[in-house]
């Protein structure tokens, strides 16, 4: 029997860190990054973990999602304790006040950050909705889904979507006999590239620069693996799906 995951982003920062902790005996992992990592090769095997690695463009989410409903379907569920489709992949776009020559960083932080976790819910949902294990998914949030914050208004608007179909999947997945629990969880403050952009931004574009440049200094910000195993912690929570959108740190 294996427990089956698939995974985003998971080529560097918590995502990776992710991949690093569910590589384990019993794991069916999938995971969908821009690029494949060596040494997740090398874990798994040391662990004895079934691991697939897929180089994907989240950026043309459909195709992406098209093949992982492919692959679902091919799987055997009686041969599974449980599936789980973590939602990681994410971008900060670009950083300022919105501007009209923007149409491709709009384009590409949306369909990353907010098309790619529907497009793979769905094909998640469909392909599981008969399969009579506990089903989860995790949507990779942030505390400013949750509030505005100036020069960041296409992560803000990409998390809050996040949250809110969250809400709404929560809702319909409760009517089916077999329905899937979900969860948008914000991760708290973690140490990534992520972080590295905002402290790079311009302060007179991006008013929190400051804050940011503060958070480094001070300590902190979580590690990676600090945060994955947070977040795992959460997802193994008898109660998980309880409340659609959560925060680890109020765990």
């Amino acid at each position: 029997m294996h427990t089956l995951t698939i995974l985003t982003g998971a080529s560097r920062g918590m995502g990776l860190a992710l991949a690093r902790q569910l590589c384990r005996a019993g794991a069916r992992l999938l995971c969908l990054s821009r690029s494949t990592v060596p040494e997740l090769d090398a874990l798994a095997q040391q662990r004895g973990a079934d691991l697939q690695q897929w180089p994907a463009d989240l950026s043309d989410p459909g195709a992406v999602a098209l093949r992982v409903l492919a692959w679902l379907g091919a799987q055997d569920a009686a041969q599974l304790e449980s599936a789980t489709l973590i939602n990681n992949a994410g971008v900060i776009g670009r950083l300022g006040p919105l501007d009209p020559a923007w149409p491709d960083d709009v384009a590409s932080t949306m369909r990353i950050d907010l098309e790619a976790p529907l497009q793979l819910s769905a094909a998640f949902l469909t392909a599981t909705r008969d399969w009579p294990i506990p089903k989860k998914i995790l949507n990779i949030s942030s505390g400013l889904g949750r509030r505005a914050m100036a020069g960041s208004a296409l992560y803000c608007a990409a998390k809050a979507g996040m949250d809110h179909f969250s809400r709404c999947v929560a809702l319909d997945e409760a009517r089916q006999p077999h329905g899937v629990r979900i969860v948008s969880l914000a991760p708290g403050v973690v140490d990534t590239n992520m972080q590295t952009t905002l402290r790079a931004g311009d302060p007179a574009l991006f008013p929190e620069h400051a804050n940011f440049v503060a958070l480094k200094d001070k300590g902190v910000l979580l590690s990676p693996e600090e945060a994955a195993s947070r977040v795992l912690a959460y997802l193994a929570r008898s109660d998980f799906g309880s409340q659609p959108v959560a925060d680890v740190r109020d765990a």
